[in-house]
């Protein structure tokens, strides 16, 4: 079974962590303070992990990710569309992330595109009113008996 849980500033990051620490190999920082984590179980297992926050007028994704193990079942999507879900949830106006390069197309799929560069470091951003969770709604299945026109 899959199912997600939020936590908020102050919460206890087990689990977040130790999926942080799988994919980035990386613990506790300073933003740790500041955001919201989602973490994606698969039968009560911590999966997928990704934190949301405030800062300077846009809410950032960032340290999304899934262990290796859990990879190729769609938990990543999941666990994006939860942090934009939020995002959506508090009127944001936009969302921004940094991707690395050969990870751009995975957010460009739920309609981020490119705003700048960082080295091997692209800069998303979509605007919130842009913000589409409805998968049938994108769907290029002619005969799809759920595609919306």
């Amino acid at each position: 079974m899959i199912s997600g849980k939020w936590f908020p500033q102050g919460a206890d990051l087990t689990d977040v962590l130790s999926v942080r620490q799988g994919v980035f190999a990386q613990g506790v920082d300073a933003l740790d303070q500041e955001a919201q984590s989602v973490v994606v179980y698969l039968d009560d297992v911590p999966a997928g992990a990704g934190r949301l926050w405030w800062r300077e007028g846009s809410f950032w994704i960032g340290d999304l990710g899934v262990l290796p193990e859990y990879r190729g079942q769609k938990l990543g999507d999941l666990t994006l569309r939860l942090l934009l879900f939020k995002a959506q949830d508090h009127f944001a106006r936009e969302v921004r992330l940094l991707a690395p390069e050969g990870a751009a197309g995975f957010f460009a799929r739920l309609g981020f595109r490119e705003d700048s560069r960082q080295g091997k470091l692209v800069e998303m951003m979509i605007p919130g009113d842009e913000i589409e969770l409805d998968s049938c709604k994108a769907c290029k299945k002619a005969n799809c008996p759920k595609r919306k026109e």
